[in-house]
């Protein structure tokens, strides 16, 4: 039944107040110093603990995206769609070993500051309005509208009021700076993982009761048995959603470039880790690798039981848009059937994630504004006081600019989650090609990194727009092209990241190859081997973290 019960909204209405007071105590008790140093606003420089960087990350990176749209792709791919996040949790331990040392070994703060001081301030500045687009137009929009459907299915609360809400507390969460989103993150994923856990819970039980049986293993044991296609990490070429996850390329292609892109290029995510010494940074990506595995019990399971449920005759009504079914509906539909209290908690979880992923994008797009645009090209004579003023904002600008385009955005059939996921993908393979090689081959010149910034969108664009011209059914045999719902043969998007990202390696090599022969000078990066040793306790946390997920492929292969 849509519609909270008043113990459901006096449940949120705790979550609130925990969350906003705290905020407020956080931010009185930094006042003196985040008001006037604009690193300690924006990074929370040298005061988060490895648990608050763990949890931030967590908290930043589950959204509605998450709730709602991974849980839609449970309910119509199944448990492959975890390969997301448990992927994540292996590439955290690639960043925390790799990536990390190089950033706080080089005093490196936001990521347009590493192509200044790799590459040029003209790679640096193109990618920070590449960014700054990125983030507000596809990020920051979409988590907010998706966050507002989605509480307008559970609440019916008008969606454009939702948008309004949900934007507003994250503003005066984001206001407060890196500390006060940091350490109000750490409530935030207590209630997103117990919220979460309490749906995934009662959703299991409600698949054992549907069959006359009890108990969550029953339940479990049930969904394995009626929708068995929906437990298969590695989808076979005849399956339907090869399209979005084809084979193997989860685990030897495109998806190494999702993963290592967004947790170690991108401004949103390492920001949480930046202002911190190694030891505490990597402490806190453990942390949060051990979190991501726990994520598809919390948004897949309950979208496979959506599933299951909506084949025994349940949701007929509820899941269809238009007279189509949406799948995207599969999450709140499912929280409409907790009983009043839970149903709170669950909509506080789900609040929580939506608003602590929109501060933690409206901080980055904040620094990278401030840091990057404003006080090198506007004003670089602006005070402390001054920068953190104009930071905050920016923060209410991008949040107004999120509002006006978030009911215009265009979610298609694929559902949020892979919208999501394949439009980023379109600048994803020439970024991570351009860290990648300007971490570790020191003769990577600028003009290369250009070629891949460019390069590598625009050949994104032509191989997305290929079937438009060119039948690609001759691909086919191979597993590199498949049909879509009209049809036509095209390149898998995870398939083209992996094209696009040799080819702008290739490129990046061949440039920089006759750059250096014409005596073309490169800024290489301060790295020697002593930055990437291990601590025994970092190192049986990885062993641990990989043996799980080789377990979790091996058993759901």
């Amino acid at each position: 039944m849509q519609g909270l019960h008043l113990f459901d909204y006096l449940v949120f209405l705790c979550y609130f107040i925990i969350v906003s007071v705290y905020g407020y105590w956080v931010y009185k008790r930094k006042k003196k110093v985040t008001t006037t140093a604009s690193h300690d606003y924006f990074l929370a420089e040298g005061s988060l603990t490895w648990w608050a960087i763990g949890a931030s990350l967590i908290a930043s990176n589950i959204s509605a995206e998450q709730f709602i749209g991974m849980s839609g792709n449970g309910f119509k791919m199944g448990l492959a769609i975890s390969t997301y996040e448990w992927m994540a949790a292996a590439t955290l331990m690639i960043v925390a070993i790799f990536f990390i040392p190089v950033y706080l070994k080089n005093k490196i703060y936001t990521m347009p500051q590493f192509l200044s001081q790799r590459y040029n301030g003209t790679v640096a500045m193109i990618m920070a309005v590449f960014w700054l687009l990125l983030y507000v137009v596809v990020n920051l929009t979409s988590i907010l509208y998706l966050g507002a459907l989605a509480i307008n299915s559970i609440s019916g609360i008008n969606t454009t009021f939702c948008m309004y809400l949900l934007a507003v507390f994250a503003i005066f969460i984001t206001l407060g700076g890196m500390k006060v989103i940091g350490y109000t993150d750490v409530i935030q994923v207590f209630f997103l993982i117990l919220g979460g856990l309490v749906t995934t819970y009662l959703a299991l039980n409600l698949v054992a009761d549907k069959f006359g049986a009890t108990g969550l293993l029953k339940g479990f044991h049930l969904m394995m048995t009626h929708a068995n296609n929906h437990f298969h990490m590695i989808l076979k070429r005849d399956n339907p959603n090869y399209i979005d996850l084809p084979g193997l390329t989860v685990l030897i292609g495109g998806m190494w470039i999702v993963n290592l892109n967004y947790w170690g290029c991108n401004q949103y995510i390492t920001q949480r880790a930046l202002g911190a010494d190694l030891k505490t940074a990597r402490g806190g990506l453990l942390f949060a690798a051990f979190l991501k595995l726990l994520m598809p019990v919390i948004v897949v399971l309950p979208g496979i039981a959506a599933f299951v449920l909506y084949q025994q005759g349940d949701f007929q009504h509820a899941m269809l848009q238009n007279g189509e079914v949406n799948t995207d509906k599969a999450y709140p539909v499912l929280l409409n059937l907790l009983p009043a209290g839970l149903k709170g908690l669950a909509f506080a979880a789900l609040t929580a994630a939506v608003v602590a992923s929109l501060a933690g994008k409206a901080n980055s797009i904040s620094t990278i504004f401030t840091l990057d645009i404003y006080k090198k090209k506007i004003n670089p004579a602006a005070t402390e006081q001054k920068t953190v003023v104009v930071g905050k904002i920016v923060v209410v600008v991008a949040m107004i600019l999120a509002i006006i385009i978030a009911p215009l955005m265009g979610i298609d059939k694929k559902g949020g989650f892979q919208y999501i996921q394949e439009y980023t993908g379109f600048v994803s393979p020439g970024i991570f090609a351009m860290f990648i090689l300007g971490f570790f081959w020191k003769k990577t010149t600028s003009n290369a990194a250009l070629f891949a910034t460019i390069g590598g969108f625009a050949m994104s664009i032509v191989f997305k727009f290929l079937p438009m011209l060119i039948n690609l059914s001759f691909l086919s045999p191979y597993g590199f092209a498949v049909p879509n719902e009209s049809g036509v043969f095209e390149i898998p998007f995870l398939d083209r990241m992996g094209f696009v990202f040799v080819i702008c390696i290739f490129g990046m090599y061949v440039i920089s190859t006759i750059e250096n022969r014409r005596g073309e000078t490169t800024k290489g990066l301060e790295i020697d081997r002593s930055m990437f040793k291990l601590s025994p306790a970092f190192t049986v946390g990885v062993l641990i973290v990989c043996g799980i997920i080789a377990a979790l492929y091996t058993v759901f292969w």
